[in-house]
């Protein structure tokens, strides 16, 4: 569970001028511009941001020593506060429109908001690897070869996952480990011409792969997997927005859904899955919501009910 200092309280019958949904670098960052620019902003959180995996992130911009996921969460929370962001602890179960305003059912109460950013994310698909969590904790199981394929250099490293996705990530990677190989115990995953892994055994700084038919044990250090993720794009359904067929959000270039009123910023939105686009995301949208706010004459007044 996320820690909030001095967690506020709200009556249903008030009008947010922006909900935020997901308390990720995305959704944190869109609440600090908000707040920034005046506006009445409440930040949803469920405590399920992805980037609370990160044991050190450092392709970060700013900080060259690399920092935690738990660290940076807990700086942009803080900074987000600082300047009158709302931030509570709570889940979306339900969302509809009505009469422009945004009214989402959650488990601390409805929350009623002119505009709506969603920042769910998502959630990687990875193999049934023994104690998962300490396995990337320690840097031994690695999401993101973007992120942190410069620290993995030298390694013998494993991708798992379908042929047609691990193939590309593996190329990927080619230029920093010692040795890439695929790694399946599907074989629907793999040419006939692969031979197929029956386990992965965690050690303290790597894997032993028991491969299948007898062959010789390997050894690797890192293993990447590589089989897709799913999309929290449920919300976005439910509101009317499209997606496209992996379940990602469709924005447009101010990051706004097909549903007026409706955005949706950092990984929930097809892109680079990275902390610096999610920045980026959060600014575009913040500050096109401020200026549309700002031009139209919708007032911030009590929710009207049917």
């Amino acid at each position: 569970m996320p820690s909030f200092s001095g967690e506020p309280s709200f009556s249903g019958k008030q009008v947010f001028d922006v909900a935020i949904v997901g308390g990720g670098p995305a959704g944190l960052a869109a609440a600090m511009y908000l707040a920034r620019f005046l506006r009445s902003v409440i930040s949803l959180d469920a405590g399920h941001a992805r980037a609370k995996l990160i044991p050190k992130s450092r392709n970060c911009p700013g900080f060259p020593d690399g920092i935690s996921g738990e660290e940076l969460l807990g700086r942009l929370r803080a900074q987000a506060q600082l300047y009158g962001a709302s931030l509570v602890h709570g889940c979306v179960g339900h969302a509809e429109k009505r009469e422009g305003f945004f009214v989402l059912t959650t488990t601390c109460g409805i929350v009623q908001a002119r505009r709506v950013i969603l920042a769910t994310g998502i959630v990687d698909k990875a193999p049934p690897i023994e104690r998962l969590e300490e396995a990337i904790a320690t840097g031994i199981v690695r999401l993101c070869p973007v992120c942190d394929a410069y620290e993995a250099r030298g390694s013998r490293i494993g991708v798992v996952g379908p042929e047609h996705l691990a193939v590309r990530e593996a190329l990927f990677l080619k230029g920093y480990g010692s040795q890439v190989a695929l790694l399946a115990n599907n074989q629907d995953d793999v040419s006939e011409a692969a031979r197929g892994v029956d386990d992965l055994i965690p050690r303290r700084t790597g894997f032993d792969v028991v491969m299948a038919e007898g062959a010789p044990m390997r050894n690797i250090d890192v293993v990447y997997p590589s089989m897709g993720s799913d999309v929290r794009s449920e919300l976005a359904v439910a509101l009317g927005a499209n997606c496209d067929a992996e379940g990602y959000v469709l924005v447009n270039r101010h990051l706004e859904t097909s549903t007026p009123g409706l955005y949706a910023i950092g990984d929930v939105a097809e892109g680079l899955n990275q902390i610096a686009v999610a920045f980026g995301d959060a600014a575009k949208a913040g500050t096109h919501i401020h200026n549309d706010l700002r031009d139209c004459a919708e007032p911030a007044t009590n929710f009207r009910r049917s």
